[in-house]
This record gives C-alpha cells, sequence and structure tokens, in this order.
C-alpha cells in the first residue's frame, strides 16, 4: 500500500497571511466604502449593517466552541435597528434601542429553559455591546454635518468617516510593516506572539502622522487635536487587536472564519476598528465639530 503524503501548507513567511489575497480583498472592500461615502452616504449605512450581521454570526460559530449559543436573530435584528436610530435619530435612540434589544434578547433566552441561561445571555449581551453598540458610533460619526441627505468629500460626516478609517488602517499598517521588518521584542507573546513592540513604535508613528494631517488638511481642525487623535488611536486599536486575540484564544480558535479571502474571519478585521470608533467620535464631536 502506497503511503498517502500530506499535503503541504503554504507557507506566507513572516507576513503570516495570503498577501495577493489579502490586497485583493482590501481593495474591493476600500472600493464599496468610497464609492458608497462619495455617491450617498446613506448606502454606507448598508455596508455597517451587513458588516453588523456578519460579525454576530461569526461571535455565534467561534462561541460555541465553548458551548456558548448565543441568539442570533434578536442580536442581528437589534443590531441592525440600532444602526439605522443612530444614523437617523442618533444618541438617545441609539441607547434606547440597546437596551430594549438587550432585554429582549434575555427574553428569547428564557423559551430555551434555566440550564446554561446566565452564561447565554452573559454572552450574548457582551455581543451586543462589542459589535452593534460600538459599530452604531460610526453612524454618529456619518450623520456628522449634513446629515443623512449629505454625501460627497465636502460632507463633514463623510470626512469622519474617512478620518477614522484611514487612522485606524494607518495603525495597523504602520505596525505590520515595522514588525516584519524589525519586530525583535514580543509585547504579548502569550496573547498574541506575532506582536511586537517595534510594531507598536511603528503604529505609533504612522498614527500621528495621520492623525495631523488628516485632522489639520481635511478637517481644518487644530494640529494638538490630530496629534491627540493619532496617540488615543494608536492605544484603542492596539487594545482592540489584543482583546480580539484573548477571545480567540480562550474560544480555541485561529479566525472567527473564512469569509475575507488573505485575512480570515470579518471581526479578524473589525477588531481595531470597533475599539477606535467611540473615542474617534468622542474627539471630533468635543474638538471639531
Amino acid at each position: 500500500m502506497t503511503a498517502t503524503t500530506p499535503t503541504p501548507q503554504k507557507d506566507h513567511g513572516r507576513a503570516g497571511r495570503d498577501l495577493p489575497a489579502a490586497i485583493t480583498s482590501a481593495v474591493v472592500l476600500v472600493g464599496a466604502i468610497l464609492a458608497s461615502l462619495l455617491f450617498w452616504k446613506t448606502a454606507f449605512m448598508v455596508i455597517v449593517a451587513i458588516a453588523v450581521v456578519v460579525a454576530i454570526w461569526e461571535l455565534h460559530r467561534g462561541l460555541q466552541a465553548k458551548d456558548i449559543d448565543i441568539p442570533e436573530q434578536p442580536l442581528m435584528l437589534g443590531g441592525v435597528v440600532m444602526v439605522v436610530v443612530a444614523y437617523f435619530w442618533g444618541t438617545p435612540a441609539l441607547v434606547s434601542a440597546t437596551a430594549v434589544t438587550a432585554l429582549i434578547t434575555m427574553l428569547w433566552l428564557l423559551r430555551r429553559g434555566v440550564d446554561g441561561y446566565v452564561q447565554n445571555a452573559t454572552a450574548a449581551v457582551f455581543s451586543l455591546i462589542y459589535v452593534p453598540f460600538l459599530g452604531s458610533f460610526v453612524a454618529l460619526l456619518l450623520a456628522e454635518g449634513e446629515g443623512p441627505n449629505g454625501g460627497g468629500l465636502d460632507d463633514p460626516g463623510v470626512q469622519g468617516i474617512i478620518t477614522f478609517i484611514a487612522i485606524t488602517v494607518a495603525s495597523d499598517t504602520g505596525g505590520y510593516v515595522a514588525g516584519v521588518l524589525f519586530g525583535k521584542h514580543p509585547m504579548a507573546p502569550v496573547i498574541s506572539p506575532k506582536k511586537s513592540w517595534e510594531g507598536f513604535a511603528g503604529s505609533a508613528v504612522f498614527c500621528l502622522v495621520a492623525g495631523w494631517a488628516l485632522v489639520v488638511y481635511l478637517l481644518d481642525g487644530a494640529w494638538w487635536v490630530g496629534l491627540l487623535l493619532g496617540a488615543v488611536a494608536v492605544v484603542m486599536a492596539t487594545l482592540g487587536d489584543l482583546c480580539e486575540s484573548v477571545i480567540k484564544r480562550d474560544l480555541g480558535i485561529k479566525d472567527m472564519s473564512q469569509v475575507i479571502p488573505g485575512h480570515g474571519g470579518l471581526m479578524d478585521r473589525l477588531d481595531s476598528l470597533l475599539a477606535t470608533i467611540a473615542p474617534t467620535w468622542l474627539l471630533l464631536y468635543y474638538l471639531v465639530y
């Protein structure tokens, strides 16, 4: 009998990912985001709503590795409602929708009985805050300026979203480049072995430069606000990435899913964005708009 030779896994080197697939996916996603923002910014809310639904599906899938079963239906529906009301009616509507969704989700779980109720309800409320609540700050930021009827580069809400996405991407890019080229000292080897202090330094440099340039030249704000935004963004983006790494390690999974070629799951890309959006909205709302 001839022995079967195992199929060798493709080595992606220090990059740790399939770069051609990752770049292609990134270009498609960025293209869709820019197209929606430039022509009709309300269309961007459709992208956010889809992202919320997919992210909750991924969390449900990942949590099942620890026999935690969150109810997808109320979380998905409530999450979309939270994004919509935040965009059209602002912060008070978001707070109300979050509270109602949490209560409905806990009532929904009563149908399953007593066993595992506390575990599943706790995980469900955690998922609610982690994804749709934080994601709804994107809606709050986008609604600034001309409101839902605006769009284009002259719209303050669109400018804010571009700033938020660009500064978070700058953190990821700076950390990736510096980490691959110079990374030698692990930041948190137990949580994320590939994340290094050199990478964090690269993230800090990229974020500070991006924050200063975007706030001064795009938002017409003060230079010190840009530096403050960059400093806050690099800390929050790094913490967001580390928190998601802790979740995956605790669940015993490598990626939340494989829905984005070259990147893994959607949550693997949203981790730093979700952690950065609320502080970004606060800083821009009180210091720029």
